[in-house]
């Protein structure tokens, strides 16, 4: 395949991130229905959090297997991805923690004035509900990186339907990932600009087309497992912090329904990779 068609593959499963970013501009402040855009998130966020660490997992599973059927040397390669593995997903963790804090002082202190809502500045970190979203995306663009991987190996080793199916099943996980990285700017005093809101897909959906590439012509599983663990450690920073929105809203219903619409769709999407026998 030339480069073109890597392109091609990479972009179509990464810029349907696209799809869900308008819904950021709607302007009903309807309780009910930030909170339930909420819990849909929250529940693609569950579903990316396991999807991720299943994933993850498996080089580290595969190293065990080696090494307790006596096929490994000893078993330092398993206790090396084992340590791999818990540092990626700290930093992935307390890297998004300790830049939230950073960011909300600096605007707490006024200095971040130029990139407030405020004033011009189109991500506008100096708001909670921008800053949130911004760190969404950066969880998805890492997940979307190893994805991106699969898609070109599979398609490198001259697997194209597979490849090809791999970039429907998660172009579909990409446009409910995209629904999910604008929810928390609905319903917001000002509306996301356009500007904004291509800059968050750019964040989310481009790492997809760069793993595509990067898989073409090399494939690693321990940089595929810590890009994932990178990945999990910022989703599950989200989550919690999405949980403390949820909590604010106070609808138990609409919280609770939203969750399993978001999580039955990360699912649904999944099952068409998992009917490629991937």
């Amino acid at each position: 395949m030339s480069l073109v068609n890597f392109l091609i593959l990479g972009a179509i499963a990464g810029f349907t991130i696209f799809l869900g970013l308008p819904i950021g501009r709607l302007r009903s402040k309807s309780l009910r229905l930030m909170s339930l855009l909420n819990a849909i998130t929250i529940g693609v966020l569950v579903f990316l959090l396991w999807d991720v660490f299943s994933h993850a997992l498996e080089p580290i599973d595969g190293a065990l297997a080696d090494a307790t059927a006596g096929t490994s040397a000893s078993w330092l390669p398993s206790i090396g991805l084992v340590l791999v593995f818990f540092g990626s997903v700290a930093v992935g963790l307390l890297s998004l923690v300790a830049y939230d804090h950073w960011m909300a002082r600096r605007a707490e202190a006024g200095s971040l004035a130029a990139v407030s809502g405020s004033a011009p500045g189109i991500l506008r970190l100096g708001e909670a509900p921008s800053r949130l979203a911004f760190l969404i995306a950066v969880g998805i663009g890492l997940h979307n990186f190893s994805e991106g991987l699969a898609i070109g190996q599979s398609a490198a080793n001259g697997q194209i339907s597979l490849a090809v199916v791999l970039v429907i099943g998660f172009g579909l996980h990409n446009a409910t990932e995209g629904f999910g990285i604008t929810a928390p700017l609905s319903g917001q005093g000002l509306r996301p600009s356009w500007g904004q809101l291509a800059i968050l897909g750019v964040i989310g959906g481009v790492p997809t087309v760069v793993g595509t590439l990067l898989g073409s012509v090399f494939v690693n599983d321990v940089v595929s497992m810590v890009f994932l663990a990178l990945a999990s450690g910022s989703i599950l920073y989200v989550i919690v912090q999405l949980l403390g929105v949820a909590r604010r809203f106070g609808l138990g219903y609409s919280l609770y329904a939203g969750m399993l619409i978001g999580l039955f769709a990360g699912f649904a999407t999944d099952f068409v990779v998992t009917a490629a026998g991937v």
